[in-house]
C-alpha cells in the first residue's frame, strides 16, 4: 500500500495525472485505431510516420473516433460512480448495454463473456488456456484510478472485472501490472521505479520479456504488453511514447490506449497534445476527465488523507 503523505499540490497532481491517464486512453485509442492490424511496414509506406489523427481504417472510422478500449472502460468507470464504490454487477449491466448498442467493434472473447452473463447470469467466466488476449488489460484504468493507494483492493477488483470475460493467468498478471505501475505514475514515482515493477512481472512471467524487444504488437496480451513497456520505457514525452506505440501496428488501438493510459499518469494532463484532444468528441474528454477525477477522490489514498 502506498502510504506516502499527500499535501495540496500532490493532490492537484495526482488529478492532473489521472485525468491525463484517461483522457491518454482516449487518444492513444483514437490515434491507433486507423492502422489496426497493419504492419510496420505498411504504415510506414502509407503515412512515413503515423502522428495525427486520419480516421478510416478497417472500420472506417472518423478521426478522433474511439473503439472498445475506450468504451469499454467507460463502462467500467460509469458503474463505480454511479454505485460510489464497487460494484461488479453495475460493470457486467454497462458492458451488457454496451454489447446491446451493437458497438462499432468488440472482441470475440470479450462478446463471449458478456453475453454469457447476459443469457446465464455468468460474471465470473471459466479459466479457459485459450483466453489470453488483452481485452481484460485494456480496460484496467477505472480499477486503477479508484484503487489508487491499496495494492489488495487493486488487485481484487482488477480480478474481478478481468474475469467476465478473460479469465487466464497472463491476463491476470498483466491487468495487475498495468494498475500497480498506474498506482506509481499517479504518486509521482519515477520511470526507473515503474521499470522495476515491469521487470517484476517478467521475472514472475518471463514469456512478457521485453528487452530485447521482439517487434511484434498482436492482440495476444503477452505481445500487447511487450510493445506498451518497450515504447513507454524509452519514451521522453507522451506524444512519443504513443506515436511510437502505434506506428508498431498490429492491435495499435489497444496497445496505444494502454500506452496512452500510462504515458498520460506519468506525464501530466497538459502533456496531451492540444491538436490531437481537438479531433476527440468534446463531450467525451469532458466525461473521461471527470470520471477520471471522481475515481481518484473514492479512491483509498484520497480517503485516507481526507483529500
Amino acid at each position: 500500500m502506498i502510504r506516502r503523505m499527500f499535501n495540496i499540490s500532490s493532490k492537484d497532481a495526482a488529478i492532473s495525472r489521472a485525468r491525463g491517464a484517461f483522457i491518454g486512453l482516449t487518444v492513444g485509442d483514437a490515434l491507433g485505431a486507423p492502422v489496426e492490424f497493419m504492419t510496420r511496414g505498411e504504415i510506414r509506406d502509407k503515412y512515413g510516420v503515423l502522428k495525427d489523427m486520419v480516421g478510416g481504417g478497417w472500420l472506417r472510422l472518423k478521426p478522433g473516433q474511439v473503439t472498445d478500449d475506450t468504451e469499454m472502460s467507460l463502462c467500467i468507470a460509469r458503474a463505480i460512480a454511479k454505485a460510489g464504490g464497487w460494484s461488479l454487477t453495475g460493470i457486467a449491466d454497462n458492458l451488457a448495454a454496451w454489447l446491446r448498442s451493437k458497438p462499432i467493434d468488440v472482441g470475440d472473447t470479450c462478446r463471449r463473456g458478456i453475453r454469457n452473463y447476459m443469457l446465464r447470469d455468468v460474471i465470473e467466466t471459466p479459466p479457459n488456456e485459450w483466453d489470453g488476449g488483452n481485452g481484460a488489460a485494456m480496460r484496467t484504468l477505472p480499477v486503477g484510478l479508484f484503487t489508487l493507494g491499496d495494492q489488495s483492493l487493486l488487485e481484487r477488483c482488477t480480478l474481478q472485472q478481468a474475469h467476465i470475460t478473460h479469465n487466464h493467468a497472463l491476463s491476470d498478471a498483466a491487468s495487475i501490472c498495468i494498475g500497480r505501475l498506474l498506482h506509481l505514475a499517479l504518486t509521482e514515482r519515477s520511470m526507473q521505479q515503474m521499470r522495476r515493477e515491469a521487470e517484476q512481472m517478467v521475472a514472475q512471467f518471463p514469456t512478457f520479456c521485453f528487452d530485447p524487444y521482439k517487434g511484434l504488437a498482436t492482440g495476444y496480451v503477452v505481445d500487447t504488453m511487450q510493445t506498451v513497456f518497450h515504447c513507454f520505457f524509452r519514451s521522453r514525452s507522451f506524444e512519443g511514447c504513443v506515436i511510437e506505440t502505434v506506428n508498431q501496428g498490429g492491435d495499435a488501438d489497444t496497445t496505444g490506449a494502454i500506452a496512452g493510459a500510462l504515458a498520460g499518469a506519468y506525464y501530466g494532463e497538459e502533456s496531451i497534445p492540444a491538436r490531437w484532444l481537438k479531433k476527440l468528441d468534446k463531450k467525451l474528454v469532458a466525461e473521461t476527465g471527470e470520471l477520471a477525477e471522481g475515481l481518484v477522490r473514492l479512491s483509498p489514498l484520497f480517503k485516507a488523507q481526507r483529500l
